[in-house]
């Protein structure tokens, strides 16, 4: 593995309590872990910022719209954009995949797989992106 940090990551959730837990674990693959708690400051950081990846609890969004990942793939069109949820329905899975997030990890899994799954989406972009790909489609959904 290497040891080279990624850049920014930015972490979106309402919990204090996880996003405390998430930030030293992504710290441990990212130079910076920025933090943000609503909807309006993840648009603006990520717009300002133009993280390498951007971690977000689906729970952000209420409503369980799907709009929001092709809003922020448009901010920050080349970061890596994986959704936590503890809802493990198949069909808003393939909806927000569908709309501009990369991977999609339930956040029982968080501990396990989180990281691997960063991981390995980061060195597929990077490989697409020396293909000459302007935003490889990562074929996995990283469940």
């Amino acid at each position: 593995m290497d040891t080279t940090p990624f850049g920014i990551v930015l972490l979106a959730d309402r919990h204090h309590g996880l996003t405390e837990s998430l930030r030293g674990l992504l710290e441990t693959i990212f130079a910076s872990v920025v933090m943000v708690a609503d909807e309006g400051a993840l648009f603006e950081s990520a717009q300002l910022l133009q993280p390498t990846a951007v971690v977000v609890d689906a729970s952000l969004f209420p409503e369980g719209g799907v709009q929001w990942p092709a809003r922020l793939r448009k901010i920050c069109p080349r970061m890596l954009l994986v959704v936590l949820s503890v809802n493990n329905e198949l069909a808003m899975r393939r909806a927000l995949l569908a709309a501009g997030a990369d991977c999609f990890v339930l956040k029982r899994d968080i501990s396990t797989k989180l990281l691997s799954v960063i991981e390995s989406a980061l060195q597929e972009k990077a490989q697409g992106a020396s293909n000459h790909d302007e935003k490889p489609h990562l074929a996995a959904h990283h469940e």
